[in-house]
């Protein structure tokens, strides 16, 4: 009996402790809609058997391809689907982007604090629970709106950033990539009060443990979804450390080595990436200086999206934007708006004498606008990567504008010059 008193007054005093923190990180202010603004988002009824009891939300932009990507977006205790969106700035982005979004939202009757159960092994296992209801929920966006199978997203903050782990963990041949901001990897914790210890203390798991909680959650072997990882440097709800253990998880899962294959400063905050033998991006973790618990935004410049408030908080840095720019969004943007302009150019434009194949491509992306109408300056590291693909040879890894590894970039000038055989 002393020993049931005990854990009590533990999970009390846990629980007593995340609710102030919550408090504070929120300022004391609601992030549920105002009746006042309307939301952008449309529920969906019957879209499976739902057994996790969710609820879910869909937007749609007025303009999207014939097979759109889909980004699963996951709220924080607190939020709803649309509060999550409108601070976010979701859906805003799926208009100029023109991805489906799906929006999950989890019940109070399921959460006194709206948090999905990420802790729970009912609703965090494979064809179980909360996690089935929202493949559920992507089976329908798919059926119904003829989403683009190998282009399926899903993020998340905090609690929300912690399903977004279980999702990627127990169907990882669903996702192209996911995101997880101020969240926990997968397999933290198996019930309420590991899940506060989890949040809360330093803890040392070992990377191989880490990655074996990924590798039982389905029978999947790979290839494996590419991982975004945010969390502010002052986050006293969910310890920083999480986001190293998520990395961790993720490079023992993919045989990546631990040691980052670049870094840079933006502004203050700082951004690692590890890349795979071929020089793809597999991961990239975000430390955001001094932020507290939240989403890190920019709410004015060319990047601005989603609207300050409870959990969404100015940074200088959209995750949001960025997000969609790791996973190649933007990209398939910029693509089909430059196939639009195609037919409006002007023959007369045309130069005298044509540059070589190799660069003709190169030298046009020079001119077209981004996937956000902003003319781009000319960059020769662009006309060094299309030159790169025209030649048939693997891009080198960019980051903070200059290329990561120039004996990469050496080799293969003398391997395409017919210097080096391999």
């Amino acid at each position: 009996m002393a020993g049931i008193d005990s854990s009590l007054s533990r999970l009390r005093t846990l629980r007593d402790l995340f609710e102030k923190r919550l408090k504070a990180a929120s300022g004391g202010n609601s992030s549920s809609r105002s009746s006042a603004r309307p939301s952008r988002l449309r529920e969906v009824m019957n879209f499976g058997t739902n057994p996790g009891n969710l609820r879910m939300h869909v937007y749609i932009p007025a303009s999207v391809d014939p097979s759109p990507p889909l980004v699963v977006a996951l709220h924080g205790c607190t939020q709803t689907a649309d509060s999550y969106d409108y601070g976010a700035g979701w859906s805003h982005l799926a208009d100029r982007l023109g991805f489906i979004l799906v929006l999950p939202e989890q019940q109070p009757a399921n959460n006194p604090k709206n948090c999905f159960s990420w802790f729970l092994p009912a609703d965090t296992a494979r064809d179980r629970g909360e996690a089935l209801s929202i493949r559920e929920m992507i089976a329908k966006a798919v059926e119904t709106y003829g989403v683009d199978r190998s282009r399926i997203f899903v993020t998340g903050l905090s609690a929300g950033g912690a399903m977004a782990s279980v999702m990627l963990a127990t169907y990882p041949e669903i996702f192209a990539g996911g995101a997880i901001i101020a969240g926990l990897p997968y397999g933290s914790a198996s019930s309420v009060q590991e899940a506060f210890e989890a949040m809360f203390n330093e803890r040392a798991p070992s990377s191989r443990a880490l990655g074996d909680h990924v590798r039982t959650a389905s029978k999947h072997r790979g290839p494996w979804p590419k991982i975004s990882v945010w969390h502010g440097s002052a986050d006293n709800v969910v310890r920083p450390t999480n986001a190293d253990h998520i990395v961790r998880q993720w490079l023992d899962v993919q045989k990546l080595p631990e040691r980052h294959t670049g870094e840079e400063q933006i502004g203050p905050h700082t951004r690692r990436i590890w890349a795979d033998a071929s020089g793809k991006t597999r991961l990239e973790a975000y430390s955001i200086a001094g932020m507290a618990h939240g989403m890190p935004l920019a709410t004015v410049g060319a990047d601005a999206c989603g609207i300050a408030g409870a959990f969404f908080l100015e940074a200088g840095i959209s995750s949001t934007v960025l997000i969609a720019g790791f996973w190649g969004l933007d990209k398939a943007a910029a693509r089909k708006r430059s196939a639009q302009m195609q037919p409006a150019m002007s023959t007369a434009a045309k130069p005298a004498l044509p540059p070589s194949p190799a660069l003709a491509g190169p030298l046009r992306a020079q001119n077209d606008d981004n996937a956000y109408g902003v003319r781009l300056a000319a960059d020769p590291g662009r006309v060094i990567e299309a030159a790169f693909k025209a030649a048939g040879l693997p891009v080198p890894e960019r980051i903070g504008g200059r290329f990561v590894d120039p004996a990469a970039i050496i080799s293969a000038a003398l391997k395409a010059a017919g210097l080096k055989r391999t």
